[in-house]
């Protein structure tokens, strides 16, 4: 049993902080912006809350977070009342936030200041996964500091793996959005195009999924996307962050991404429709919405 902090409880991080406490049986201790979150996780989970992100590293051997961007993770971490004021030497914070690179190397050099660990570590596998603890985890770090907090992690996870050096988690999920983006463009137009030619989509599912245009996608938002509902996973406004990190990164590298710029507009008429906090298989949804022009 370790003493475990965690750090934002969104719709990703309540569930996972969760597992480290029924799973892990870790002594864990949450922070979050709205303290009665952080309140009722307590009640749920048993374990206690603080009033600081300060406040709930101290004297921990382990330290999570799953904020919103890199100034929310700077907020936390450095900031005034930040974990890092607290942290204890040989300590290890892992960040499950999905942030650039650049921010991941700057807290990876902080922490190592301080004689402590950090690991960017961002997840796939949506509120589901999380619910269920079976999130991806793509880490970039220290090797040894990843062979010390992989046991805690895998308390939420399917799979836990070290792609590289600091920042090399964030990259790789950078890696995972950019396909996801294409993928749900694809699958969108696809039961646009059948339902506009009067197929059975459901038919039409069934006959394809078991061959080469099979997807998570697929497999779990076609039927969804069909009835032209999405309430069911990541929201478009945290989708357009990512796929902003991942343009601006493929700037800097020279990478080129065509259809992930042009997906990222997608998801702007999306968020003009009002579908801000619709799921990312509202794609769909812009592609009826203008034939309806």
């Amino acid at each position: 049993m370790a003493k475990v902090a965690f750090i934002g409880l969104g719709v990703m991080g309540y569930p996972m902080a969760g597992y480290l406490k029924t799973k892990g049986g870790h002594d864990v201790t949450v922070y979050n912006r709205t303290t009665a979150k952080a309140e009722k996780w307590a009640a749920e989970y048993g374990g206690a809350f603080a009033a600081t992100p300060k406040e709930a590293a101290d004297g921990c051997d382990f330290v999570f977070a799953c904020v919103g961007n890199d100034n929310d993770l700077r907020s936390v971490t450095t900031g005034e009342n930040g974990a890092f004021h607290a942290l204890k030497e040989g300590a290890i914070f892992v960040d499950n936030t999905t942030a650039s690179a650049d921010v991941a190397r700057e807290l990876h050099a902080a922490a190592k200041a301080r004689g402590c660990g950090f690991i960017d570590a961002p997840v796939s596998g949506g509120q589901a996964g999380a619910e269920n603890g079976a999130l991806t985890v793509m880490c970039g770090g220290d090797a040894k500091d990843f062979e010390a907090a992989q046991p805690v992690i895998e308390c939420f996870a399917k799979f836990v793996g070290l792609m590289g050096d600091s920042g090399a988690g964030q990259l790789t999920k950078m890696v995972n959005q950019i396909c996801i983006a294409g993928l749900v463009q694809g699958l969108s137009e696809a039961i646009h195009f059948a339902k506009k030619a009067d197929l059975d989509v459901e038919k039409v599912i069934s006959a394809i999924r078991g061959g080469a245009a099979q997807s998570w996608q697929m497999e779990n938002r076609w039927e969804t996307m069909r009835n032209g509902q999405f309430e069911f996973g990541f929201a478009v406004n945290w989708m357009r962050k990512d796929l902003g990190i991942c343009l601006q990164t493929a700037n800097e590298t020279g990478a080129r991404l065509p259809v992930t710029a042009l997906v990222d507009q997608f998801y702007g008429e999306v968020q003009a429709m009002g579908g801000q906090r619709w799921d990312t298989s509202s794609l769909i949804a812009r592609l009826e919405h203008a034939e309806k022009k």
